[in-house]
């Protein structure tokens, strides 16, 4: 994967333009009747913002301030390699920290940088300027300032909104070079009261810091809808602006402001009246939301009465006390990982089954889905080295790595069955591609289990790849139940890595292929008496739940910011009307197609 390629294929996307987002649930647009300056630019998250502008300025690293030390090619190449290492190291912590507020499919953009960093083009030719003399920094700011400048000039709309990425990656690394024990960038200074954030261009690093509290909205000289600043804006509940051009930023700072996220304006001094206006639309936004948000506790109960079970994902102990404030009916799926990452050793027995339990008695009885180690892929342990792989994603990873690492597999049964004495706990199982795998995974529990001298739980798998739901009806003889993990299953269906820089957009988990596979599952379940759930990013979307209930799905774990949504979707849902649905997405032949069927 070379940089002109990842570029060309869009660095990363994943999410769509708001169109999408529209199309999975009503849009409500503020009806101004304005008649002051109003700045017009492209709607890149939706929503209603009042404020003050601030002006963000970025503090760019300067090449001249560090272009000092060359003269020995070797140390000048050993400090970059040093930076480029810090700052993947970074963009890994960054991942990790986004995908806990907003999920891996938007924090997935920060993958897509690391792979550019991994690029060995930019590193020889980055690595020439070092053997003619510059210092690694004059080298790495000139390469990436240029690469830059040709993709901020190219045609394609799509691909010059990368340009944002590629200065963000050079400024990454540029900090790393000016100190080894700089480990952060610069703090954003913030007004004394919540404001419209207003730049030139924001990278995506820069928009993963903001804080919705702080930050009313968002608008922006540069960028466009399908840039990272916006797919992280939209990811945050930020309304935002992009492109608006240099107008936007002759608009006095502090001027007080109303942004238009939907309708892509940003209207500046507005009257009393404007102001009336606005704040009576946020308020009725508000009440939609609210009336979400206060019916979030009562079940999803369709409107002829089919009920599906709306569940959380989760990733920390905190989350699991967050999870039942948000409405959810349990967790469906708890990724256990937090507890093996950032440590230079596997967490005792004892520390997961005091996390497990303190977990369980967080859910007051609701049940507690907890899926065993998943490492492997784009998840690694430093104290847990394993070969090189070629293919990470199709090696040893989830139960495969597992079952190779009993060491690491029985005291995490062990810590499980011992916190199911206090509570609905069950074990889900990743990764399961043979009935073999499942086989040997259940024998260890088995053991386990019989050691402990503890009741059985039910034991569940992930379908996550094609063979396990073309085999499904043979694998629900062998287990309690499904969960699908859309994520996974698209990835490996569409032979499509869904972190991969020019493929992850069409990596789509509405594609009809994915949804047979799901259907497949189902009716494999159904023969053996098991029900199925869908812990993948698609159930946490109006249009995906709506569409997968139709398919007879019975439970949907989803982060927590959906889970209102959703169940409301649901709950003005008839089953009828969701199995039409999915009948006429199945018989679809592409992911547009499916996603048209909202209207």
């Amino acid at each position: 994967m070379t940089l002109k390629d990842a570029v060309e294929g869009g660095l990363g996307d994943v999410d769509e333009a708001p169109g999408k987002v529209a199309a999975s649930g009503e849009v409500h647009t503020w009806k101004a009747e304005f008649t002051g300056a109003v700045v017009q630019g492209v709607g890149a998250s939706p929503g209603l913002a009042i404020g003050p502008l601030h002006r963000f300025r970025a503090s760019p690293v300067v090449t001249d301030r560090i272009g000092a030390g060359a003269g020995d090619p070797v140390r000048e190449r050993q400090s970059l390699l040093g930076a480029i290492e810090r700052a993947t190291l970074e963009l890994n912590d960054l991942y990790l920290s986004m995908a806990m507020r907003v999920g891996e499919h938007d924090a997935a953009i920060f993958r897509a940088q690391q792979a550019l960093l991994a690029d060995p083009e930019l590193l020889q030719d980055v690595t020439v300027f070092i053997e003619a003399g510059r210092s690694a920094a004059g080298a790495w700011q000139q390469v990436i300032d240029r690469r830059v400048v040709e993709v901020r000039n190219a045609a394609d709309p799509r691909i010059a909104a990368r340009a944002a990425d590629l200065h963000d990656i050079g400024q990454r690394v540029l900090r790393r070079l000016v100190s080894s024990e700089w480990t952060e960038t610069p703090e954003i200074a913030w007004p004394d009261q919540p404001c419209i954030l207003m730049a030139h261009d924001l990278a995506p690093s820069d928009t993963a810091r903001l804080d919705p509290r702080k930050v009313l909205g968002l608008v922006t000289a540069a960028g466009g809808p399908t840039s990272h600043t916006a797919i992280l804006a939209r990811a945050l509940g930020i309304p935002a602006v992009v492109g608006a051009g240099n107008a936007v930023l002759e608009v006095a700072e502090s001027t007080l402001c109303i942004l238009d996220g939907t309708s892509g304006r940003l209207y500046s001094a507005p009257t009393a009246a404007d102001l009336d206006s606005a704040r009576i639309f946020q308020s009725q936004q508000r009440t939609r939301s609210d009336e979400d948000r206060a019916q979030r506790y009562r079940p999803a109960l369709m409107t002829d009465g089919h009920r599906i079970e709306v569940l959380a994902n989760i990733g920390s102990i905190a989350e699991a006390a967050a999870a039942v404030e948000a409405g959810a009916e349990g967790v469906g799926l708890l990724r256990t990982e937090f507890l093996f990452l950032g440590r230079d050793s596997a967490p005792t027995e004892e520390e997961q089954f005091e996390a497990y339990s303190e977990m369980t008695r967080a859910l007051h009885g609701l049940p507690l889905i907890i899926r065993t180690l998943d490492i492997g892929g784009d998840k690694v342990l430093p104290y847990l080295p394993q070969p090189k792989e070629d293919n990470p994603f199709l090696g040893v990873r989830g139960l495969r790595l597992c079952l190779r690492q009993p060491e690491l597999f029985a005291p995490q049964l062990r810590a499980i069955y011992r916190a199911s004495r206090e509570g609905t706990v069950k074990i889900l199982l990743p990764m399961v591609a043979t009935l073999e795998e499942l086989r040997a995974a259940k024998e260890i529990a088995e053991r386990v289990r019989a050691d402990l001298n503890v009741p059985p739980v039910e034991i569940g798998i992930m379908v996550e790849v094609p063979s396990t739901a073309l085999l499904a009806a043979e694998f629900a003889r062998e287990c309690d139940f499904f969960s699908v993990g859309t994520n996974d299953l698209t990835q490996y269906a569409l032979a499509m890595d869904r972190l991969h820089p020019t493929l992850s957009t069409q990596a789509d988990a509405l594609h009809p292929a994915v949804l047979r596979l799901i259907d497949q599952t189902i009716r494999g379940a159904r023969s053996a008496g098991k029900w199925v759930g869908v812990c993948g990013g698609l159930a946490g979307d109006p249009l995906g739940a709506t569409i997968l209930s139709g398919l007879g799905v019975t439970e949907l774990s989803m982060t927590l910011p959906s889970l209102a949504e959703v169940k409301a979707r649901l709950r003005n849902t008839s089953l009828v009307f969701a199995q039409s649905l999915a009948r006429r997405a199945l018989a679809c032949a592409t992911a547009a197609e499916v996603c048209s069927l909202a209207g």
